[in-house]
């Protein structure tokens, strides 16, 4: 008899015993066979069993926070990651008003870091902030693999979560991109945090491929970046129960929060964490009216921190502040004169909640 008949024989062996002991009933029919590498481990699980499984790895995630900032990465006068410098920050965020960070992502520099250097960057944040700090590692590219193999190493150096790219240039199809976030999710035990941002990937993930991957275990959310409202209701309206929606533009903090929404990954909130916080608990606990004026009232800075590409106005606005954190790397540049005038300007009317003391 052949591998393959032996292996088929096996598998209705399996079900039909599964069938005999009665778990396979209207209720429980099968939703998974799963057959590992080298045919080792034959399981079968219901669809009751399976839902639960999913399900309590939704509920897995609440620590991760509802307030996380897409920390930039400083960097000292020679262009080299100042990793002292970047766990000085992660606890100033903390400090004021962040639940969580998230490291390597566009806002961090991702696409100038190297592997070792974002690697490095979560190994020293995370054993500087312990275990209890809410970490979000940014490990997806345009490349499957290199998202596959980066995630896998984040993992083994004690992050929390991952959050995972619309793959950009290459512009796959809504297939292909089901596919990628699936391989990512299942390299890791890790919760996966999608990330739509067409802005900068020239792709917009619609509802169907989102609400797709909500069914998949660890896939837990999506930090929504479209600036389409309407597109963040559907998600909210359509995807798995738990599925959780970040806002990921500043300018859309309260309206994905009005909708629905579980919280923000923010920019501004290097600067008015506690602020921006403000928004957040004042929707969570019903007073939409005030969250409301507070969201108008940050708006001006919302939007003037993207004057011109992210992160230059913001890396600006720390140094400007009293923390240090460098430049950009080429081919991003420093905010030019024209540029620092208006964030002067814009920076006068905020107060600043982010600790100085950590500067340099």
């Amino acid at each position: 008899m052949s591998a393959v008949s032996r292996t088929i024989g096996r598998v209705f062996s399996a079900v039909y015993r599964f069938w005999r002991s009665g778990m396979a009933g209207h209720s429980g029919s099968i939703a998974k066979i799963m057959l590992p590498p080298e045919l080792g481990g034959l399981k079968l699980e219901t669809a009751k069993q399976y839902e639960k499984r999913r399900v309590v790895g939704v509920r897995a995630v609440t620590n991760l926070g509802r307030l996380m900032t897409a920390m930039v990465t400083p960097f000292d006068g020679r262009e080299r990651v100042d990793f002292e410098q970047a766990k000085r920050l992660a606890k100033a965020l903390l400090d004021s008003g962040s639940d969580g960070i998230v490291l390597a992502g566009t806002t961090g520099e991702s696409p100038t870091l190297t592997k070792e250097e974002k690697l490095q960057l979560f190994s020293e944040v995370r054993g500087f902030l312990g275990d209890k700090a809410c970490i979000v590692a940014g490990t997806g590219s345009y490349s499957t693999a290199e998202s596959v193999d980066l995630t896998k190493e984040a993992e083994r150096r004690g992050v929390t979560a991952i959050l995972a790219v619309v793959p950009y240039y290459n512009k796959p199809p809504m297939e292909g991109l089901y596919r990628h976030f699936c391989a990512i999710a299942e390299a890791t035990t890790l919760p996966v945090i999608l990330y739509n941002v067409p802005s900068r990937t020239s792709l917009n993930m619609d509802v169907a491929t989102v609400v797709r991957l909500s069914k998949i275990r660890n896939i837990v959310g999506i930090k929504e970046a479209s600036g389409d409202l309407e597109q963040a209701a559907q998600i909210m309206k359509e995807a798995e129960p738990g599925f959780l929606v970040w806002s990921g533009n500043d300018s859309d903090n309260f309206g994905i929060m009005a909708l629905g929404g579980y919280g923000a990954v923010s920019v501004s909130s290097h600067l008015v964490g506690r602020q921006i916080r403000g928004v957040i608990d004042g929707v969570l606990e019903g007073r939409k009216e005030e969250a409301e004026a507070e969201h108008l009232r940050l708006l001006a800075l919302n939007k003037g921190l993207f004057v011109v590409s992210n992160p230059i106005p913001v890396k600006w606005c720390l140094n400007q502040a009293g923390f240090d954190v460098g430049a950009p790397r080429l081919p991003l540049i420093e905010a030019e004169e024209d540029t620092q005038a208006f964030l002067r300007d814009l920076m006068k009317g905020y107060a600043i909640d982010l600790p100085i003391g950590g500067g340099r």
